[in-house]
Formats: structure tokens, sequence, C-alpha cells
């Protein structure tokens, strides 16, 4: 028995990224007819509709093909998606966590690689009294946002030093030396947020 070949049509897979519209509207504006786009991209003229009404999603090079025909960014096409990427959930028995030196850090946010710049982390950290952090005493790119669950910090900064109490917060470019130390008598719980994300927790 003779098998034929699926068309370049069939062999396509349906998926949920409507960036079609976008296709046909900058094809349109440029002044392309789906003909010449086709050719160009060495595919059929009704792959090329196909995908513009979204009835099916086009094999990678494909995409690759299409949009370097149209001279356009991928981060365009895919703008909508990223905007209806679910929420993320961590539930709290299923936080990431470990430990330094006695400190522990609970993971509270995950990023994505890519959010790039946009990326943030998030942890509750817990430091036993008289003891400090270590991953920001040489600095490192980015900013971040500390806020006080209990007990008595130190922060210090540079050569400069700030005590910090129950429900203060604190912001800095973590470009700076820095690091945090719990100068009470009891477990010092804090929040804290860095953006980019550092990805102590792999």
């Amino acid at each position: 028995m003779i098998l034929s070949q699926p068309s370049d049509d069939s062999a396509q897979k349906k998926v949920p990224y409507h960036f079609g519209e976008k296709l046909r509207q900058v094809r349109e504006n440029k002044g392309y007819t789906l003909k010449y786009v086709a050719q160009k991209a060495g595919v059929s003229e009704s792959l090329v509709s196909q995908i513009e009404r979204n009835h099916v999603s086009p094999a990678i090079d494909t995409l690759l093909s299409l949009a370097d025909i149209l001279d356009i960014n991928l981060e365009y096409l895919f703008e909508e998606y990223r905007k209806k990427r679910p929420v993320t959930i961590i539930r709290s028995n299923e936080r990431s966590s470990f430990t330094e030196d006695e400190i522990q850090y609970e993971e509270l946010s995950k990023s994505e690689d890519s959010d790039k710049e946009n990326s943030i982390e998030s942890y509750i950290v817990t430091i036993p009294a008289g003891s400090h952090t270590h991953h920001g005493s040489y600095g490192h790119l980015g900013r971040e946002l500390g806020f006080i669950i209990q007990g008595k910090a130190r922060l210090t900064f540079d050569e400069k030093v700030y005590e910090l109490n129950e429900g203060d917060s604190v912001s800095y470019s973590a470009s700076v030396p820095h690091l945090l130390e719990n100068i009470g008598e009891t477990e010092l719980k804090a929040i804290w947020t860095l953006t980019p994300a550092q990805r102590f927790i792999k």
C-alpha cells in the first residue's frame, strides 16, 4: 500500500497562538500578496491564508520565514500570548526553599526566562539571632525591596548602616554591597524581592 505524504496544509497543528491577524495586517500594509509571501516562504498560498485566519499554526521554520519576509519581530507576534499567560500560584505546602548558614529562603514567586529584565523573585527570609545574609555582600545587578515581618534588623549598605524594625520596608540598588543582619534576640522574618531575578533557587 502506498501512503501519500501529508500536504504542508494538513501537517500543521492547531494551537491557541492567534497571531494570524498581525501577519495579515503587516502583509497588507506592505502591499504583499498571499502568492508573493507564499513563494518567498516556500509554502502554499493556501497555508499562508490559513495561518492568517488562525486555522493552523505554522511550523517554527515556516513562522521564522514569514517573520523574516514581513520583517516582523517575534516579540510582537507573541505579545498577546504573553499577556494571557496563566497566573502562577505557589501553594504554601509546595514552596521551594533552601538553607544557607542557618538562613532559610522560601520561594514566593517564580520568574520566567522570557521576562528578562522584568523578571522578579521573592522570598520569605528567616534569619536566626546573630546571623546575616551573604548573597549581596559583593553587590549584583538590579534592585531589592524588603519588608520586615517580625524581629529587628540591621541593613549595611556600602558603608552606611540602617536599623529596621517590624513593619519597616526598604528598597535600594543591589549593585552596592549590602547585607541584612538579625540584631534582635528572636528570629527575624522578612519578605525580600529582587529584580531582575537572581535565581538563588534553581
